[in-house]
Formats: structure tokens, C-alpha cells, sequence
């Protein structure tokens, strides 16, 4: 959905092999953490800058004139909400909040990367080169040399901070799974754009669907996991079918 805005997808036709931080590495290892905590200081702000584009834009409008009821989206770039659509769930978390595990306070992503930038002048200068650096679907940049970087705890409660993201190894909270349920009960039709629905986590609102007998309909560049379940399949780009229906 958003590869149109030039962020990468997790396991598109010519995505690169990725091997995301999984929950325990980033809870367990003071090392994994501050590793995390470079990268992200730096892709973050790639990601802060994207701007939505014209499939973003359509399902918003589509949300305008009572066509779409609402969207559950994986991503966590936070780019529905900047086309304008209203009534999102953002199944695993975004990029612009990070939580204490401690305490649970949550502060803004601008807020944190006052602090590391205090404490870490001249980091991204010194690790980005005149091509820049490859930014990955999470607000993960591409770099290795994190060892001289230095990371901030809660000014609360000196807890843990970690992005307010679902990681792999984790769950996604049970009140905003039953939310995304609710949302299909009370949909017309399921439609998925730009998933493969290769984890369970957005293949178990296309189950559910066809249990319950609401059609649907996937629009992929590719095979994906849930297309036994579709009544219909549209090997194609989002923008180009969103922005056809209006």
C-alpha cells in the first residue's frame, strides 16, 4: 500500500530478505536495543517525511462518500491518517509514539529524538553517506556502525522506551484486535490491498470474513497467503485500482 511513497514492502516480488529485531532480542539485550535504537534514530525521520499518495488519498475519499467504512492496516506509517481517513486501526502500532514498558508513558517520537539527538550529536551525519542509506517498512535504516551511540530510558520511571510497534514475537493487543473484528462484522465486504497475509495477524480478518460468508476480494501484486479465501484476486498496484472507482 505504501511502496508508492517510496517505503519499501516486508515480502514484495523484489523485496530483499529482512530479519527485523524480534521482542525478546530488543527487551533482552542492552546491545540488540541500542543497535534498534541507532537505526531507528536515523530512519525515522525518512519516514516522518513520506507523505501519502494516490491510493492513501482514494480510500480516503472513498471513506468521504460512505463507500469504505474503515481501514486495519499493518503499516505503521501512519500514512492513512495523514490522506485524511478517519476511522483507522493501526493493528500494529506507528511510528510517531514510543512507550515506557515500565510505566506506560507514552511520549511523541519528536519528543525522544530531542533527547538521543542531545546526547548523540553529529550521529547521523557520521553514519550517512553521500547516497544515504536504505530505509526499511518499520523506521529502520540501514546502517552498521551503532557502537558509539548512545540511548536515553524513561525521564519518568528510568524504564525501558521502545517504539509503540508490535515486533515480531509480540501481540498485538487484545482490545485493538477485537476493535478490527468489529469493523469487519460490520462491513459489507473485506477487501485487502498490498498484503500477502503471509502472518496470521491480517490473515485472520480474511478468515474470518469468509467464515461468516462477506465476500472478498485481495488486490496484490502476487500470489498471497489468503487467496483461497478471496472471491476475487486483482494481480495489480493499489493506487491504480483505488483510484479508478473514483
Amino acid at each position: 500500500m505504501s511502496t508508492d511513497s517510496g517505503i519499501p514492502d516486508y515480502r514484495g516480488p523484489d523485496s530483499p530478505p529482512r530479519n527485523p529485531m524480534t521482542f525478546q532480542q530488543f527487551i533482552g539485550d542492552d546491545e540488540f536495543r541500542r543497535h534498534y535504537w541507532a537505526r531507528n534514530h536515523v530512519g525515522w525521520r525518512h519516514m516522518d517525511a513520506t507523505r501519502p499518495n494516490a491510493g492513501h488519498r482514494a480510500l480516503a475519499e472513498l471513506e468521504r462518500r460512505g463507500v469504505v467504512s474503515g481501514v486495519i492496516t499493518q503499516n505503521v506509517d501512519m500514512l492513512h491518517t495523514k490522506a485524511g481517513s478517519r476511522n483507522v486501526i493501526d493493528l500494529h502500532g506507528v511510528y510517531g509514539r514510543v512507550r515506557c514498558l515500565s510505566c506506560e508513558t507514552l511520549i511523541s517520537r519528536v519528543a525522544l529524538d530531542e533527547r538521543l539527538t542531545a546526547v548523540n550529536p553529529g550521529f547521523t551525519e557520521s553514519v550517512v553517506g553521500a547516497d544515504g542509506v536504505e530505509i526499511a517498512p518499520d523506521a529502520d535504516a540501514e546502517i552498521s556502525s551503532t557502537a558509539h551511540f548512545r540511548m536515553v530510558d524513561c525521564d519518568r520511571c528510568g524504564g525501558i522506551l521502545k517504539p509503540d510497534i508490535v515486533y515480531f514475537g509480540e501481540s498485538v493487543p487484545k482490545p485493538r484486535v477485537r476493535a478490527a473484528y468489529d469493523m469487519v462484522d460490520d462491513a459489507a465486504a473485506l477487501v485487502v490491498l498490498g498484503s500477502s497475509l503471509t502472518v496470521m495477524s491480517g490473515l485472520r480478518f480474511v478468515r474470518h470474513a469468509a467464515k461468516h460468508d462477506k465476500p472478498v476480494v485481495i488486490v496484490n501484486r502476487g500470489t498471497t497467503r489468503g487467496d483461497e479465501f478471496a472471491d476475487d484476486t486483482l494481480h495489480a498496484g493499489c493506487s491504480e485500482v483505488l483510484t479508478s472507482y473514483l
